[in-house]
């Protein structure tokens, strides 16, 4: 793998570090084979039970690298873009974005893929697409009002100021927002209560939270019941390590 970006695994956690902090951490072509390519080896790694993606440095990512030459097959590539994007965000693992400082318009968007972000009083994000006579192709027009409402998207890719780490949690686009400083024991504190929880469960409440998305309710409870991937191999033996377990009888299931 290109050292544009590292993995490294602690614990059942893999970290992903967009590594060109120089630039700030702007996305060209060969970081994106890179990440493809880590992203292709998680599918299949079942040792991993969370992914965290980070910039290297100061800053999450500037977003995509503007003096790069544009690809020869233009429409061929932006496919290709879009599909790593997807892979990130249907990993069966949950993925949490880590961010600190810049995370503008392709950084954002990436960080958007993530199934939740958390930042620090560092932190800002914004689309600038409209500042460079762009539209976007990564996913913002559909990722970003999901996650903050079509109002406030519009106000953000229409003015393309930036929006503070504080304003990104009261604005639902970040789940948490520390101190600066804070943001490697928020991650492990995070890490410690998803490591506790069934795999199982973890992944297939995603495939269910993704694949009912715009559904009616009523469609989405039909899906949730026919498409149930049922219990944990061991959920048996979590139930009965439960305290009180036997004697509720395992009522707090639904």
């Amino acid at each position: 793998m290109s050292d544009l970006v590292l993995r490294n695994d602690a614990g059942g956690v893999a970290t992903l570090v967009l590594n060109r902090p120089e630039k700030r951490n702007a996305i060209n072509r060969e970081l994106f084979r890179a990440l493809r390519g880590h992203l292709v080896a998680l599918q299949s790694d079942s040792s991993v039970r969370l992914v965290v993606v980070r910039g290297a440095g100061d800053h999450f990512c500037a977003g995509h690298d503007l003096g790069e030459k544009p690809h020869t097959d233009a429409l061929g590539w932006l496919r290709k873009e879009v599909h790593t994007l997807e892979l990130l965000s249907k990993l069966r693992q949950p993925v949490i974005a880590a961010v600190r400082g810049t995370c503008f318009t392709g950084g954002l968007e990436l960080a958007l893929a993530a199934d939740f972000i958390i930042c620090d009083e560092t932190a800002r994000f914004a689309d600038t697409h409209g500042k460079w006579g762009l539209v976007p192709g990564w996913g913002m027009s559909q990722r970003l009002p999901r996650r903050v409402g079509s109002a406030r998207a519009i106000e953000m890719m229409v003015t393309c100021r930036p929006v503070t780490g504080v304003d990104a949690e009261c604005a639902g686009l970040a789940n948490l927002c520390v101190v600066d400083g804070a943001l490697d024991a928020a991650l492990a504190d995070y890490a410690e209560a998803i490591l506790a929880i069934s795999p199982h469960s973890n992944a297939e409440n995603k495939r269910l939270v993704y694949d009912t998305d715009g559904m009616r309710l009523a469609q989405g409870i039909d899906h949730e019941v026919m498409r149930n991937a049922g219990f944990d191999r061991d959920a048996a033996t979590r139930r009965a390590s439960f305290p009180g377990a036997a004697v509720r009888g395992g009522q707090e299931a639904g």
